[in-house]
């Protein structure tokens, strides 16, 4: 009862507190005031106890949970920093004082310093304040030459050494010229004497000193294998045991870092003189016998942590072949693995002569993980690796991406972190990839399957990759692909469905527990369409997947579907963004064929239809403006497609484009081979077309006709008309009619106001353009000439002015015949 009164009595007085808080969710800056105020209170007295903690925690949660910078009290701040720097103070609430001052970096008001700071946990924190600053005072600077000062004065078994390495290792990446040379020996050195000569013997459990702790319970035993075995070799981050000594602990920091040390105090890297050299002797006798000589402790540092760093690996390497008894240590020995092969890489372009050692490991262990499909994340390292080397080293790394990319992506495409890596590292190796570029290419089906399944977390990282994977061979069909796209996430989803022991399964939505596409998908007529849509490597050819859309229709609903449909607009952008850079005639006039073959064929996810076409109609008028003679070239399939009046609900976006390009490119003065008889048709069908929407009433099934397909419909008659002066008075009839009829639309006409006053306006214009034929066809039809600046600029050139002198010549005819 006590302790429940007391709860409700201190809620009462947090409400009290913060009442914009326990109403809104929110404080305003008096309540802010108010508290620091009592913060202020709480720190300056001499004993800091449970109230201090609980504020500073709510503090904390205040100036952390809003993305404005909360402005604290002078004093508070200054508290927070005394409280910080006290020798005496809690852990606990020096850890909340550097959460709080880091939460308001970067700031004005600090001054923090790390000069007289001796204790290496207190100098952590004060340090992870200030490089959370920036480097406006150079505090990166004299973080780290505090930090290295710290590191001269100890001892490598020295205690709690292991706070100062994060620091190191955080100043290292902000600002690596700033170490000197002998810093940078100092630590090499001490990261020598911790990764290779940390104790292999556990170490001793703290206990309360009572009366049935004994001597003998307290010695301490050998560490293990992650399969229980003694450790006969020395301790690395894969070495098990009850209690770790402080080197020990120093030893698993060590490794952390080891990779970004290497590369921050070699920033030469192989292009280095001394590494030139070193090259110059790969495959001699003298290179295998200098990587082999035993006077390493001779080596200057960073030779000798290059040399200790190998054997690491190799221990590492040689420990994940145990069969580790606990879970936790298996996801250790793959990541391990991992990072192992990755600091192989380095070693080898550091220095060269590791390279031969390192081949025959990389080998054997690519030949074991193959097997393995637990521990396939480490083959991604080792094809970076064949990839940096394989040419130095006279090794084909042909079989080892072949089988990369024809079966990760098959068996593991529902793997998210496997997905991000695998095309992170096909993203990344782009510059090495060389003449095994042409393997990525074909294997583009395969990397699909990855976007088609993760897509929300690829879709940036294969707009940066589309580029590279697309070429004149593959363009057609990758288009198909990318238009697929949702099928694919339906085909997967169904494939997994149809496989239970698939490794990882996702959580199914009740309600499609047993979608009727499931027994469906086994007949035969469907199989082919299948393994069409799931191929591993590009064929060369396409096919019409309408009925798999069909099949799969069930599925469409399913989140993953959904998503995947909303990245396709933005890969379809990436994609043409490539494709006509380096697309000819004959390509674009197969991508524009394909746009209007797809444009009504595509998987039926809500909303996906509007935003394809969208990005499709935009994408047809590049291609025509990059290859104008593509409307001539295609005249037959485009009177096709502006032939089905059905076009204009179901792809109006589409068909505004055609008519649009038809318009503005179905001319002499683009192509020499346009012919009367090509204007001719094109009038007739549009002709056709303009007075059946318009005429057709319209019904729930067919809604009304948009009023931007009827005005760009009579633009395009009217461009026509003034290059075959002849159809001049059958499109004035026409436009006269349509004027009159947006004037006076029928009782029973859908069209509101505005609509018709568009299609007036539109119609009055292109009559009045079509009086005078010949500035008509200067207007509607311009020459190239006409879109230099100077016609734009110039008053006695330009455009307006001749639209200008039409309207005055126009009007005064009429104001000649009304007299």
């Amino acid at each position: 009862m006590r302790a429940s009164k007391q709860k409700k009595t201190k809620h009462h007085e947090e409400v009290q507190l913060f009442p914009q808080t326990a109403r809104h969710g929110g404080i305003q800056d008096e309540e802010l005031q108010k508290f620091c105020s009592r913060v202020v209170k709480l720190l300056q007295k001499e004993e800091l106890g449970p109230d201090a903690v609980d504020a500073l925690q709510r503090l904390f949660l205040i100036v952390s949970a809003t993305k404005y910078k909360r402005k604290l009290e002078k004093t508070c701040v200054d508290l927070l920093q005394t409280t910080l720097c006290a020798p005496k103070c809690p852990e606990q609430l020096q850890l909340l004082c550097t959460a709080i001052l880091r939460e308001r970096s970067p700031s004005d008001d600090l001054n923090l310093s790390c000069d007289h700071v001796q204790n290496s946990r207190q100098l952590s924190l004060v340090a992870s304040v200030l490089l959370a600053q920036g480097d406006k005072k150079e505090e990166v600077r004299s973080v780290g030459q505090r930090a290295f000062r710290v590191l001269e004065s100890r001892q490598p078994e020295g205690p709690s050494l292991r706070h100062l390495l994060p620091v190191v290792s955080k100043v290292t990446h902000l600002a690596p010229h700033t170490l000197h040379e002998d810093q940078t020996n100092l630590l090499s050195k001490r990261l020598v004497d911790w990764l290779r000569y940390a104790s292999v013997q556990q170490g001793v459990p703290h206990t309360s000193g009572g009366f049935f702790s004994a001597p003998r319970a307290r010695q301490p035993g050998p560490v293990t294998e992650v399969d229980g075995a003694v450790a006969t070799d020395f301790f690395t981050v894969l070495s098990t045991g009850q209690h770790f000594t402080e080197d020990q602990w120093l030893n698993v920091q060590a490794f952390s870092m080891l990779r970004a040390w290497l590369l921050h105090s070699s920033p030469r890297g192989p292009s280095s003189p001394d590494t030139d050299d070193k090259s110059e002797l790969e495959g001699s006798t003298l290179s295998v016998l200098s990587a082999t000589s035993t006077a390493s402790h001779l080596l200057p540092p960073q030779e000798r942590l290059r040399e200790k760093a190998f054997e690491y690996c190799q221990r590492l390497i040689e420990q994940s072949t145990r069969r580790a008894l606990r879970k936790g240590d298996s996801d250790l020995q793959k990541a391990c693995l991992v990072e192992a092969v990755l600091l192989l890489d380095v070693l080898c372009r550091q220095d060269p002569s590791f390279l031969y050692r390192t081949l025959s490991c990389l080998k054997a262990l690519h030949a074991r993980l193959c097997g393995d499909p637990a521990r396939v994340r480490a083959l991604l390292p080792i094809a970076q690796f064949f990839l940096n080397h394989g040419e130095a080293a006279a090794v084909d790394s042909e079989a080892i991406l072949q089988h990369l990319f024809t079966r990760i992506p098959c068996e593991l495409f529902h793997s998210p972190m496997l997905a991000f890596e695998f095309v992170c590292f096909c993203r990344d190796s782009l510059p090495v990839f060389g003449r095994n570029l042409d393997i990525l290419r074909r294997s583009f089906p395969n990397l699909f399957k990855l976007l088609a399944w993760n897509s929300p977390a690829l879709t940036s990282e294969f707009v940066a990759l589309l580029p590279s994977l697309v070429d004149s061979g593959t363009a057609v069909e990758m288009l198909h692909a990318l238009l697929d796209l949702p099928c694919l996430t339906a085909a997967l989803d169904l494939q997994l469905r149809l496989s239970p022991a698939a490794a990882e399964r996702p959580l199914w939505d009740v309600s499609l527990r047993n979608p009727s596409c499931l027994e469906a998908s086994r007949d035969p007529q469907f199989q082919g369409l299948l393994q069409h849509l799931l191929r591993a490597t590009a064929s060369g050819t396409t096919e019409r997947l309408a009925p798999l859309h069909q099949l799969l229709q069930p599925l469409a609903s399913l989140t993953r579907v959904v998503q995947c449909a909303e990245a396709v607009p933005t890969l379809l952008q990436a994609f043409f963004s490539a494709v006509t850079q380096f697309a000819d005639g004959a390509l674009s006039n197969q991508l524009a064929l394909l746009l209007l073959e797809r444009s009504d064929s595509l998987y039926q996810v809500p909303q996906y239809e509007a935003h394809v076409h969208r990005v499709l109609s935009s994408q047809f008028l590049v291609l025509c403006a990059r290859h104008p003679s593509l409307v001539v070239e295609l005249a037959k399939e485009l009177l096709e497609f502006v032939g089905s009046v059905s076009s204009v609900h179901s792809r109006e976006t589409m068909l505004t484009a055609v008519v649009w390009a038809v318009g503005e490119y179905l001319s002499v003065s683009w192509d020499r081979r346009c012919t009367v008889e090509q204007i001719n048709r094109f009038f007739e069908a549009l002709e056709a077309l303009l007075f059946e929407v318009t005429q057709s009433r319209p019904s729930a099934t067919l809604p009304k006709c948009p009023p931007r397909v009827i005005t760009v419909l009579m633009t395009t008659l009217t461009k026509l008309a003034s290059r075959s002066q002849d159809l001049i008075p059958r499109v004035s009839l026409f436009l006269s009619k349509m004027r009159s009829l947006a004037q006076n639309p029928a009782p029973s006409s859908d069209r509101c106001g505005e609509d018709a006053g568009a299609v007036c306006t539109r119609a009055a214009e292109l009559l009045t353009l079509l009086k005078m034929p010949s500035v008509a066809q200067f207007v509607l039809t311009p020459s190239a000439e006409v879109s230099e600046p100077r016609y734009h600029r110039d008053t006695n050139t330009a455009l307006p002015l001749a639209l200008r002198t039409v309207s005055r010549l126009v009007e005064k005819e009429a104001g000649l015949l009304l007299g």
